[in-house]
């Protein structure tokens, strides 16, 4: 352990420097340090198996090769400890953040979080931030006990804002944590608390803009020219040729500008020329794809979809309906937290149910509750029957 901390830059998280709401460090942290172990957590956390069927940008497409946030999440992971690695940070606490980040996503990405945060909003249980939302998953839910580094990491992991650099805004108890998540709910903006969690925002970016261009003219929503892609960011990112490169173009030049203007110091920041082009392919990317109408032709349908379910699990909670799927999948499933029972409001529940589905697990639902079974030949017979009294 003393080898390893001799090797990383004195702007790095120690793992001595762990901070844990139970307090202590465990008896094998020699073997399994402290970021490392809560690396394993996240992985092992019921949350963490819900990404394998939650979408990134392209929802309701029936695709394996486009991007899924099982797949994000690995490419931050990835992104980030390349970098922490020439920077000598400490690569554990980079990995746990990167994997936990986006857990908090609720079906159908972004959209399906506007969705969300106008109903509990409309509830009086405050807007919807799918930050928040995984420290909910992560700390209140499940309680997994991540250190204080990581939560704070997770929570203040923003890669959708352009920040020319990010200097650490310290975290150094509970108190400054629940400081943070409050100031996001309203709109603010805070810092990772280590250079990692810096690190970790910076590879988030990386990891979606030149993949989700690559995404784009994969499935045809986007012509692989570029129309009207400035020819500084062209230049910048070697954004010519063989579509097919865009995405490994964009990661190598951001990285390795990346690490150049960071080294030995307690900042991240990328160079003028970078940040000035790494802007554009954002502002790019939002009109080109992410407002794209293909993209967005049956929002409203899943806009309805939220507020009928919403509607309909709040009452069964409200009413004590047991027999209700939110009951069987969170209220009484035996992986949750019971602190997290004894004092979530009905509002709260279901956010948190609705946050926790997979896109498809949330159409299977609205469709097993919204859509009258039918029955077939003589065997269905005695069911039919006993539905019927």
């Amino acid at each position: 352990m003393e080898k390893k901390a001799s090797l990383l830059s004195p702007y790095a998280c120690r793992d001595d420097a762990a901070i844990r709401r139970g307090g202590g460090l465990p008896e094998d942290w020699v073997i399994r340090p402290p970021f490392f172990r809560d690396i394993d957590r996240i992985i092992h956390s019921r949350a963490f198996s819900r990404y394998i069927d939650k979408t990134q940008v392209f929802y309701l497409l029936d695709n394996e090769h486009i991007t899924h946030r099982a797949i994000h999440i690995q490419l931050v992971a990835k992104i980030g400890r390349t970098i922490g690695r020439a920077l000598s940070l400490n690569e554990d606490l980079i990995e746990a953040i990167a994997l936990g980040h986006d857990i908090g996503h609720p079906p159908y990405g972004h959209f399906g979080e506007d969705c969300l945060s106008a109903l509990c909003k409309a509830h009086q249980i405050g807007p919807y931030r799918h930050a928040v939302q995984s420290i909910q998953f992560l700390d209140t839910i499940e309680d997994t006990n991540l250190t204080l580094q990581v939560l704070d990491g997770i929570l203040c992991h923003n890669g959708e804002v352009h920040n020319a650099h990010l200097v650490p805004e310290p975290i150094t108890d509970l108190e400054v944590l629940h400081r943070k998540k409050e100031l996001i709910l309203n709109g603010g903006d805070p810092a990772p608390g280590t250079l990692e969690g810096c690190v970790v925002r910076v590879a988030d970016t990386i990891a979606y803009l030149g993949r989700d261009l690559q995404d784009a003219i994969e499935i045809g929503c986007l012509d692989p020219s570029l129309p009207g892609l400035s020819d500084d960011c062209r230049k910048t990112f070697s954004l010519s040729g063989d579509y097919r490169r865009f995405n490994a173009s964009v990661i190598d030049a951001v990285s390795r500008d990346v690490i150049a203007c960071s080294f030995d110091s307690n900042e991240v920041r990328f160079s003028p020329e970078i940040s000035d082009s790494v802007k554009a392919l954002k502002d790019y990317n939002y009109e080109m794809i992410y407002t794209n109408e293909v993209l967005h032709a049956q929002d409203s349908i899943i806009n309805n979809l939220y507020e009928v379910l919403f509607e309909r699990f709040l009452g069964d909670v409200e009413k004590m309906r047991t027999d209700s799927l939110i009951y069987q999948d969170l209220i009484e499933a035996e992986w949750v937290s019971p602190a997290y029972i004894d004092t979530a409001s009905p509002a709260e529940m279901v956010r948190d149910y609705l946050a926790g589905m997979t896109d498809k697990y949330f159409e299977s639902v609205a469709r097993k509750l919204l859509i009258p079974k039918r029955y077939f030949r003589n065997h269905d017979l005695n069911e039919w029957l006993k539905n019927c009294r």
